[in-house]
């Protein structure tokens, strides 16, 4: 079985290129497999997807390959070890780290989708899943990550990704507060992502002026810098180019 090449870990800063809630049940957690290290133990450092499976056939991302299980490091070098049940899969490119409530450690930051209901924005620790957006549904239905940061300036870190980059292209706000996700905007129109590519566009980018999210119009053919002040959105077209090189000057804030 050929593997994805897409078993890389990343560090999810506030403001970088994403990669690939109402807080939910514990009903679809993964299994917790490792030992139990000391509290003061419980930093992640790395985070990898492992187990590639074929068993949810969506191929959104190029192949056939997803994955069953997510491997953290802690500081200490401790691997733990969380298997999803076989109706789940990582719909993923990457796990990314993030430090989603200020306290100096990361959550690790992934997509997860139920092979009956589609995918959802999922937020792990180092003692497993503490919560997840509601799943989109209907099977092989996906979202596409953006990026996380403080978007409204309230000291509040807010998660922002596609749902459905390739049908319904509506770009959706979370609050991530107290280990929980609180729905707070949706702008329709924008994408991030076209079937079968096997990365994910933009991200958000600070160019001297707070976090912009960057992504394309819906038909692809402007790219925009968005921003969000926890009540209405703004776009700043940035030009028709929305190829792979000019997402990244724009990252870049070229």
């Amino acid at each position: 079985m050929a593997v994805a090449p897409r078993l890389l870990s990343r560090l999810w800063r506030g403001f970088a290129r994403g990669g690939r809630q109402a807080a939910c049940s514990w009903q679809a957690a993964a299994a917790l497999v490792a030992v139990v290290a000391p509290a003061w133990a419980d930093t992640v450092v790395e985070a990898r997807y492992a187990d590639p499976t074929d068993r949810y056939a969506h191929g959104v991302l190029g192949d056939a390959i997803e994955w069953g299980t997510l491997e953290l490091t802690l500081q200490g070098g401790e691997i733990r070890r969380f298997v999803l049940p076989r109706d789940h899969v990582f719909e993923d490119i990457a796990p990314r780290l993030a430090d989603l409530d200020g306290d100096g450690t990361s959550e690790v930051v992934v997509v997860e989708a139920d092979m009956s209901a589609g995918a959802a924005f999922a937020i792990y620790g180092a003692q497993g899943k503490i919560t997840e957006t509601p799943h989109i549904g209907t099977r092989n239905r996906w979202l596409a990550p953006v990026g996380a940061a403080d978007l409204d300036g309230d000291g509040v870190v807010e998660i922002a990704y596609v749902d459905r980059p390739h049908l319904a292209k509506t770009l959706r706000i979370w609050r991530y507060m107290d280990g929980a996700l609180q729905h707070a905007a949706d702008l329709r129109g924008v994408t991030n992502h076209r079937i079968g590519e096997t990365d994910i566009a933009g991200g958000i980018r600070t160019c001297g002026q707070g976090p912009e999210m960057v992504l394309a119009t819906a038909n692809w053919s402007d790219l925009a810098a968005i921003t969000w002040d926890g009540a209405q959105f703004a776009l700043t077209y940035l030009g028709t180019d929305t190829t792979r090189p000019a997402f990244a000057r724009a990252m870049t804030c070229d």
